[in-house]
């Protein structure tokens, strides 16, 4: 699988003693996304949802990957009730504290892998990855590959449950979010392929607040 600006045989996690874990972001607004139905050609019933901009469910999830081990995932949930001067998604404290929360639940290095959306490269997360540069190492996912993201597959069977569905407000639709996502079995939570490679992209940085 290894190509341009993917290196191989790497051993940065075995060598730590570290989880390999793979973070990833979805979101749902009120709106459901489309599925199919087995309702007769263009007799298909439709229920009209109001969902534009009165909120928003975002979800961060972290595949934990190590070799002989049980895969772990954990998730962080971010709701934005559209109200003025209120976040809309995950701020660079809530990823750093994401990442703190899975050191201390396994009790491992963290060899932390995501793609380069631009809040992970806020100038504050890469001074906390230099801070903790011991238990600590970030790697930036190459562009428009998701096949490297393990949590990828959870958000297409997040998605694929949440077709057509309407829920009443954004309770009922962060409830049903996280029922969803802590239901998928292990076995069903995509691995990394193997032999994992760390692409060879440097941490880059990017003026920013949060």
């Amino acid at each position: 699988m290894e190509g341009r600006g993917v290196g191989t045989g790497k051993r940065t996690a075995a060598d730590l003693g570290a989880h390999i874990r793979c973070e990833d972001e979805a979101g749902q607004e009120l709106r459901p996304p489309k599925g199919h139905t087995r309702a007769p050609r263009r007799a298909r019933p439709v229920v009209r949802v109001r969902g534009h901009n009165r909120g928003r469910g975002n979800i961060a999830g972290v595949v934990c990957h190590r070799a002989g081990r049980r895969c772990r995932c954990f998730f962080k949930l971010h709701v934005w009730h559209g109200r003025r001067g209120e976040a809309k998604a995950f701020t660079w404290r809530q990823y750093r504290d994401l990442i703190v929360m899975t050191r201390i639940q396994l009790g491992t290095p963290v060899v932390w892998c995501w793609d380069n959306l631009t809040l992970h490269l806020v100038r504050e997360l890469a001074a906390f990855t230099e801070e903790h540069k011991d238990w600590l190492q970030i790697f930036q996912m190459p562009s428009c590959a998701p096949e490297l993201i393990p949590a990828e597959g959870i958000w297409s069977l997040l998605k694929r449950h949440l077709a057509d569905f309407a829920a009443t407000d954004l309770t009922h639709l962060t409830r049903v979010i996280m029922l969803t996502v802590t239901r998928i079995p292990p076995a069903l939570t995509p691995a990394p392929m193997a032999p994992m490679a760390v692409p060879t992209v440097p941490l880059l940085l990017a003026t920013g607040q949060g």
